[in-house]
Order: C-alpha cells, then sequence, then structure tokens
C-alpha cells in the first residue's frame, strides 16, 4: 500500500514537471489583453492562445460534495473561489503554479506530522493530470479538466490545512477533554491565498510551516521516536528490577540498551542516524553487569526528563516509566502535537501559562520566560480544568469563602451542635460580598436544614496563617470560578505528583509573582505588599493591565533538538483523544 502510494505521488510530482502543466517560478510571459467568452466563461491567455477557464458556485458546491473527504471543507471552497471572481487558483495561463507541486509533496510527508497520509490520497489528482497531459487540442476537454483538477487540489487543501492548523480532533467534542482554551481562528481560505502568493500574512503559510515553534521541537522528537522504533526499539527490564549504583545485575545490560541506544531514549544529544543502530538480543544481558557511573548519569538524566527526582535508583515509577512500550511515547507525542494546533496562532508578548500535567507555572514577557515556579493543581475528582482568560485582580491578604459542599459533608454536622465552632477554625458567616458583606450570627441559622437552595449567605475564613489560601490570590473571573493562590501547606510543593487541590492553582512563591504582576505600579513593592498582609485586611489590587492567562494540558514536549520529556496523563484527557484521533 505504501509502495502504491509513492509510486502515485512518485508519478504525480513527475507529471507536474511536464513543460505546460506547470508555471516556472521565473517565467515572464507577456499577457494579452482579456478576451471574455459569455459562451464558455473563459478569456483568452497569451501562452495558448485558447480560454482560461473559470468555474461557478454550483461547479465547487459539486466538486466537494462529490468527494467524502472533502464536504465538511466546502464553505472554505465557496469562500475561496468567491473572493477570486471564480477564477482558477492553482492555475496560471493555463499552467499549474508551483506551489501544487511543493503542496503535494508536503501532503506526502504527512505521517511527520502525525497526521494519516491516505486522508490526502493523491490518485485523483493523479488522475486528472494523466489526463491532462493527453488532453491534446481538445480546449473544452482542457478546460474542464483544469477546472476539475483546481478544485480537487483547493479541497486537498483545506482538508490538509483543516488538520495541520486547527487539528484533527475537534477538542470541544473529545470526551472527558474539556479543552476551552481560545481557539486557532485561521481563515483557511486566507491561507490558500497566502500559499499562493496573492495576500500577505505574518505567519508562516507561504512554507507550509507550523505557527508554534514548540510544535516543530515535538516533530524532532517524533521522527526520533520513529528510528528508534525502526531499528528495534527498546527492550523492557524485568517487573522485578532494583538498581543501585555499583550493583551487579542481568538487569544492567538491558538498562544499557534502553537509556544509551539513541537520542529517542531521551538522553545523548545524538542524531538519527545514531538512533538506528539495531538493538539486537534485548532479551539476553550483554557482558558488563556492573550498574556504572555513566549508565546512573543516563538514569538521573531520564528521571529528569520525567519529572522524577534524580536519585539514581532504579525501581518503582523509574522502572514503570522505563518500561513504558515506544509506540505509547509515540503516540503521546503525537496527541500533544495536535494540542498546539488546537491553540491561538501565537500568543500574546505577555502572558502566564500553567501546564497542568507538569505542575508548573511560567510568566513571559515579550515572548521570554521572566518567571517560573512550581504549582499544585485539582485531584482526579476535582480536575483543574482547561481554559484561557485574563488576569485582573492581586488580592493580598484575601478571604476563603467555603464552598458549600464542604459546609454540607464536613462542616453541617458539627454546626448542628455548636454553631461557634466556627470561631475555633477563624471563620464567620456574611451576607452580601466585598465591602458591602455583613456578619451574620451563626446560631440564627438552621444548619440542620441548610440546601445549597435556600443558604443565602457566605461561609469564609478571615486572612491569616490558616488561610486556605495563603497571603495572596490571583483572580481571572471565570464561570468556573477557578484562580491562582498561595498556600499555608508549602511542603507540598516537594512532592513530585502535585495534584491535591480541589480545582484551583496554588503557587510555590505567590509574593514574588504578586511583585512582578505589580512591578509596574510605584504604588506596590515587596515592602507594602508584605505590610498589607501583615494587617490582614483583604485589599483588591487591579492590575493596569490584564494578562492573559492560559491553563493547559501538555504531556509531552521536546527541546529545540528533539530531546522529548514525558508527564503523567494525571486526568484520563490523553486516553479519551487517543480514542477520537487513532480509533
Amino acid at each position: 500500500m505504501l509502495r502504491l502510494h509513492f509510486f502515485s505521488v512518485t508519478l504525480l510530482l513527475s507529471l507536474l514537471g511536464v513543460p505546460g502543466l506547470l508555471a516556472s517560478c521565473g517565467s515572464n510571459q507577456t499577457g494579452q489583453a482579456d478576451q471574455a467568452s459569455s459562451k464558455t466563461g473563459t478569456r483568452a491567455t497569451a501562452d495558448t492562445g485558447g480560454p482560461e477557464p473559470h468555474v461557478d458556485s454550483i461547479f465547487v458546491t459539486r466538486a466537494m460534495q462529490a468527494d467524502a473527504r472533502f464536504r465538511v471543507q466546502e464553505r472554505w471552497a465557496r469562500k475561496f473561489y468567491r473572493e477570486r471572481q471564480f477564477r482558477l487558483g492553482w492555475f496560471k495561463q493555463n499552467q499549474l503554479v508551483p506551489q501544487a507541486a511543493t503542496f503535494l509533496t508536503v501532503v506526502a510527508k504527512a505521517k511527520d506530522d502525525g497526521l494519516d497520509p491516505k486522508k490526502y490520497d493523491t490518485k485523483q489528482i493523479t488522475d486528472i493530470m494523466a489526463a491532462l497531459k493527453s488532453v491534446g487540442p481538445d480546449t473544452a476537454r482542457r478546460n474542464q479538466l483544469e477546472r476539475k483538477l483546481d478544485v480537487t487540489l483547493s479541497g486537498s487543501y483545506f482538508t490538509w490545512a483543516s488538520d495541520y492548523y486547527r487539528g484533527v480532533a475537534n477538542p470541544r467534542d473529545t470526551k472527558n477533554d474539556a479543552w476551552k482554551v481560545k481557539r486557532n481562528k485561521i481563515k483557511l481560505d486566507h491561507a490558500l491565498m497566502t500559499i499562493l502568493r496573492e495576500r500577505e500574512s505574518t505567519y508562516p503559510y507561504y512554507d507550509f510551516a507550523p505557527l508554534h515553534p514548540e510544535y516543530t521541537h515535538l516533530k524532532k522528537a517524533l521522527a526520533l521516536l520513529r528510528a528508534r522504533q525502526a531499528a528495534g526499539g527498546w527492550p523492557a527490564l524485568p517487573a522485578a528490577t532494583s538498581l543501585k549504583p555499583g550493583a551487579a545485575s542481568p538487569a544492567v545490560g538491558l538498562l544499557r540498551q534502553r537509556l544509551l541506544g539513541g537520542e529517542a531514549t531521551g538522553q545523548t544529544p545524538a542524531t538519527v542516524e545514531a538512533t538506528a543502530r539495531p538493538v539486537s538480543n534485548v532479551t539476553a544481558a550483554p557482558a558488563a553487569t556492573t550498574y556504572d557511573p555513566a549508565l546512573v548519569a543516563a538514569v538521573k538524566n531520564f528521571q529528569r526528563d520525567l519529572g522524577l527526582p534524580p536519585t539514581g535508583l532504579v525501581s518503582g515509577e523509574t522502572l514503570r516509566q522505563l518500561n513504558v512500550p515506544i509506540q505509547a511515547r509515540i503516540n503521546q507525542v503525537i496527541l500533544n502535537m495536535e494540542r498546539w494546533r488546537w491553540l491561538p496562532k501565537k500568543f500574546e508578548p505577555d502572558y502566564l501559562i500553567v501546564n497542568i500535567p507538569e505542575y508548573r507555572l511560567r510568566v513571559f514577557e515579550e515572548g521570554k520566560q521572566a518567571l517560573t515556579m512550581r504549582v499544585i493543581v485539582g485531584k482526579t475528582l476535582t480536575a483543574t480544568p482547561v481554559f484561557s482568560d485574563k488576569m485582573e485582580y492581586v488580592v493580598l491578604a484575601p478571604y476563603w469563602n467555603v464552598p458549600y459542599s464542604i459546609i454540607d459533608k464536613e462542616l453541617r454536622a458539627k454546626l448542628v451542635t455548636n454553631p461557634h465552632y466556627l470561631d475555633h477554625l477563624d471563620m464567620e458567616v456574611v451576607k452580601g460580598y466585598g465591602r458591602r458583606a455583613t456578619s451574620i450570627d451563626p446560631t440564627s441559622i438552621d444548619w440542620a436544614n441548610v440546601t445549597q437552595a435556600n443558604f443565602k449567605y457566605t461561609v469564609r475564613r478571615r486572612p491569616g496563617p490558616k488561610n486556605d489560601l495563603g497571603d495572596v490570590k490571583f483572580i481571572f473571573p471565570n464561570s468556573d470560578d477557578i484562580y491562582l493562590h498561595d498556600t499555608p501547606h508549602g511542603e507540598l510543593f516537594s512532592q513530585t505528583k502535585r495534584n491535591f487541590s480541589h480545582g484551583c492553582v496554588r503557587v510555590e512563591e505567590p509574593i514574588k509573582l504578586a511583585t512582578y504582576l505589580l512591578r509596574n505600579n510605584p504604588n506596590w513593592d515587596l515592602t507594602s505588599i508584605q505590610d498589607t498582609i501583615a494587617e490582614h485586611h483583604e485589599k483588591y489590587i487591579t492590575l493596569k493591565e490584564k494578562l492573559p492567562v492560559y491553563l493547559v494540558y501538555f504531556t509531552a514536549w521536546a527541546d529545540t533538538d528533539g530531546h522529548a520529556h514525558f508527564r503523567d496523563d494525571i486526568y484520563g484527557h490523553d486516553k479519551a483523544l487517543a480514542k477520537e484521533y487513532f480509533e
């Protein structure tokens, strides 16, 4: 099947190179005056003296509906041809433009992007090209074939570009994956006009290039992993393996093959060619069975790449990660490439981004990382949602509004017998919000019969050392009531897996983040921030400029050389997306 596909593409490209079918980039043909024909809807061209065909909306609609692959792209095709007064796009003076050959070369390599080349099968185009080559002087037949080829090329482009720039899967339709980050709003008809040099763009559509460098890095990682897979993959270590530095074990040979077999292992700066060294006899350990310092260093690097403590010990979680099959890692990279297609064409110059599976926050200023710190995210049952918004407020010495679920499940029984138990928790009941909130006597409330529908008050914890939000919270108003905040439990940041919260994101260095966000406000420096917190009176500070915030979900990313990093699929979003993407 692959041989047939390669033959089709090769034949097609050879046809594209036939003089008279493919216009040269440097061609300088003198045009004659257009001669409109009311009968044919065409005009004369200088190079052939024959008519240059047009299409109409009916022709475009029928052609797109005739191919199941193109039906969902019909609106883009109609917009594209309407904007050009139904002139052909891929022909100039009865000759195919060079971009046609470039596009088909790109489509032939779609697998390199984790896409399915069969979805963009070129056989139909090859057949039309062959017919066009042999049409001879039959002008009417030639016009018919040019129209059909032009719309077929457009349909193929829109199908590929939709997958490549917008994503194969719709994140809003993917089960259990509540991806609410604002989407890439690319207009595919304009992208094609850019490809054909008929409009300017700041995006690299000319070169059929990805929109984010992080996507390119993952693409390199995918190539390295596939090269390693083609060379035999990597061996699995026995389930009972437990190694300490200096230990001797038959498993050491397999570990050496696993980690020092090439860059796809994630350890050494090697080229794709280096990864192609065959892995032979993976069931038998080499003679060197001592867990030596070089291999210990490789294990520590591996652990860092997986977000694990770099202990050099091989057992437990490290062993589990070592034994993840190479095909699973390939799929993981592909799924995360897909997520980059969902994102906007580019980020704002300044923004804050939290990668949930990595448990890390980063702030970018003028496109460069200015700040980073560890975070704690939601438990599996109270997962932190994936979405984007804009931060508007920094709140010093905040109150913590107790969720009704906690009132119902944890506090109700105690409050029924002793309403003043709230004082012990440094909590209070209030009516209203903000400065207008007024205190309510907890003994006046029938706690036994309180429901979420009839409870019109707020239970909140006062600012101070017991406050669950710590000293600072950062608000980007959203329907999920998710925000960033401090925590009195700083010891949790030392944990490797940090999904402990009820959904909000706890930040490791909140004072540092607040000082940075207020750096351009002369009224708020480190001293004034700390003094305000010490007063234990809630203070809202409005940011002069709203800061874009992205809470995203990437379980794989790569360095510029394709060196891969992986994290666990803590919420099962990879699993849900894989069902839609691969099945």
